[in-house]
């Protein structure tokens, strides 16, 4: 499980370095992929549930074989460094807007990899939608 938001630099080579907190979790390899505005970094065993259910939609009609195709197409297997870094490819940076701050955020099952100024956008929005769902859901 991913959780925790850490703020990190790109370096000249599109490297990331990436959290002690999820090392552990992406040692031997991930893959990363376009995902909404940013980035989603999986351990191979989250990848394949999301192709699935990906895969799953597009035979019930509920989404193109695009989608599919976009995402399969721009997603790439990173392994970390020994310093546990990872090389985010040019397109998928342009993908997400990253250039030099990055932030990069536990999903549960997946790591975002946000540019610095989208995630502050974000995270305002998504915190008034936590405590929106906090009150009507009771929890």
């Amino acid at each position: 499980m991913f959780v925790g938001t850490f703020e990190h630099t790109l370096d000249e080579k599109g490297r990331v370095v990436l959290p002690a907190a999820f090392r552990h979790h992406l040692a031997s390899h991930g893959f990363v992929s376009q995902y909404q505005r940013c980035l989603g970094l999986w351990t191979e065993e989250g990848f394949r549930s999301v192709a699935d259910r990906l895969m799953q939609k597009v035979r019930e009609g509920l989404a193109s074989q695009h989608a599919l195709r976009a995402f399969s197409a721009d997603a790439t297997e990173v392994r970390p460094d020994s310093q546990g870094r990872i090389l985010l490819p040019q397109r998928l940076r342009e993908h997400a807007g990253l250039d030099r701050d990055v932030v990069l955020i536990g999903a549960l099952d997946r790591v975002e990899i946000w540019d610095a100024d989208s995630w502050r956008s974000v995270r305002n929005e998504a915190d008034d939608q936590f405590l929106a769902a906090v009150d009507e859901l009771g929890i």
